[in-house]
């Protein structure tokens, strides 16, 4: 008999584990598993209080914004953030019920069982469960994340509002100061600009966001958050500390840089707003599992590319707990990964690392201007030795981003000098979001650039690529001066 038992069982990494072990039970012997969860109402991190409830309620922003941006319209249209909140929750309702349904259902199989307890660790793979003890072969971690509060001076002096405060918020401050220009700022920031009307400071560390990108892309959108959603970024800035003020606000005081950079005496500054916003990332959830009475030590590097832990092979770490990369998409996969590494280890056989193409998309800009990466951007390609070459389009080169009112925004491809494969793709534009699916594709099945259609079925925003993929094709053939077949003479 091979028992597992998965500690977050509600959780899309948690899931995506059961269900692969219970599809391939007829690889072990006499499989066992206990389900547990303790979350109330149970349905897993990205349906409560991530990608599912934030992308619900920036639907409204965006509706507002572009209503607002478009000046062939009268008036402005109000946002009910109650009804905003309400449908919300409706939504996610519904979400969390179809999962808890799932995974109970998983558990009236022969062999399964859902323990809606919390679980410690008591030793190595020793939980207790309740009044239970429970010793099984395997142990999967699957308990997420939560809000990364800094450790900053003055923080516990003054109320702090996380991304879960903004996604049920109904009522809100005139000010806000934002720490933290991340994903979660990068969607949130707009939304309360937007609905809620704040008046907010960004603090920005570095000199601009998206750090992975070319620097163009974050110009981009320092651009369009300062002119479009009226966002204040103060750039190269670090906080230092916080204070409340006799109005029951907050006080940020901060150093921003120099034209040395750091270090050479920079700015020092003091930002007061009503609200202080955490947008700082997120922290593997691991309080609480008792970790200390085993032999796991929680730090960089503690799970393999194989999800099992460094310090304790039959224990797998999956999704945001193991701190590799906090997208849902990735947490399932790894699930799915971690639960064939068991069956294999459980057979004796040899293990498979868990590796991916990137592929995120952040719905900045309220979803108007989102960010989407696929493979390879241009400092990984130059880090990875290959001989590669870019090519990049700006919006505003395609008419039809014109017509759609929103010709701001630019897209990159990366393409193999020797061979023409796509190895990346990079946008910040109208409809980037819906194209990466595209170039997952593309790039995944390691296409040559030159067998991919040049030409739209119908003039739409796609056209972007098209231009990417032409101006690639010349490129190449600068390059290597080939002669291969052009899709634009044989179209009909």
């Amino acid at each position: 008999m091979v028992h597992v038992a998965i500690v977050g069982a509600y959780g899309s990494a948690g899931v995506a584990v059961a269900d692969e072990l219970v599809e391939r039970r007829g690889e072990l012997s006499d499989l066992e598993l206990t389900l547990i969860d303790d979350g109330d109402p149970g349905g897993g991190l990205c349906i409560l209080r991530g990608c599912m409830p934030s992308k619900d309620v920036l639907s409204a922003g965006q509706h507002r914004y572009q209503a607002r941006h478009d000046d062939r319209l009268e008036g402005v249209p109000d946002v009910d953030p109650e009804a905003v909140v309400t449908r919300k929750d409706d939504h996610v309702s519904g979400f969390a019920e179809h999962r808890r349904e799932h995974v109970h259902e998983l558990a009236e199989r022969e062999g399964v069982e859902l323990l809606r307890e919390t679980a410690r660790f008591v030793d190595d793979r020793v939980l207790a469960v309740s009044d239970r003890r429970i010793e099984p072969d395997y142990v999967v971690v699957a308990t997420g994340s939560s809000p990364n509060i800094p450790d900053l001076p003055g923080i516990d002096d003054v109320p702090v509002r996380t991304s879960a405060d903004v996604l049920d918020a109904t009522a809100f401050p005139d000010s806000g100061i934002v720490l933290g220009n991340g994903y979660i700022s990068l969607e949130l920031g707009p939304y309360l600009s937007e609905v809620g009307d704040v008046d907010l400071t960004v603090i920005e560390h570095d000199e601009r966001p998206l750090d992975a990108f070319p620097d163009a892309y974050g110009d981009t959108l320092l651009e369009i958050y300062r002119e479009q959603f009226g966002i204040e970024v103060l750039t190269t800035t670090d906080e230092r500390r916080l204070e409340p003020t006799a109005n029951g606000g907050v006080r940020l005081f901060a150093e921003r840089a120099g034209d040395g950079g750091r270090g050479d005496g920079g700015e020092e500054l003091a930002v007061e707003a009503d609200e202080l916003y955490c947008f700082t990332g997120r922290n593997p959830t691991l309080e609480g599992l008792d970790l200390e009475n085993t032999r796991l030590d929680p730090g960089d590097g503690w799970v393999g590319s194989t999800m099992q832990a460094t310090d304790d092979e039959r224990v797998f770490v999956v999704g945001d707990a193991n701190g590799r990369e906090p997208i849902l998409h990735v947490a399932k996969e790894q699930g799915f990964a971690a639960a064939e590494n068991i069956v294999h280890h459980a057979r004796g056989e040899d293990l498979e690392p868990y590796a991916n193409v990137p592929h995120h998309v952040i719905f900045s800009g309220l979803g108007v201007y989102p960010v989407a990466r696929v493979g390879h951007t241009p400092a990984t390609a130059a880090e990875s030795g290959m001989d590669t070459f870019v090519v990049t389009r700006e919006a505003s080169s395609d008419g039809v981003f014109a017509t759609k009112d929103h010709p701001e925004g630019r897209a990159t491809l990366v393409i193999d000098a020797d061979n023409g494969a796509v190895l990346g793709y990079q946008g910040v534009h109208l409809h980037a979001d819906v194209m990466a699916k595209t170039m997952q594709v593309v790039v995944e099945m390691g296409l040559d650039v030159r067998e991919v259609p040049d030409r739209a079925y119908h003039p739409t925003t796609p056209e972007i690529l098209d231009g990417l993929f032409r101006e690639a094709c010349a490129e190449l053939e600068d390059r290597q001066q080939c002669v291969g077949p052009d899709s634009r003479d044989t179209a009909l």
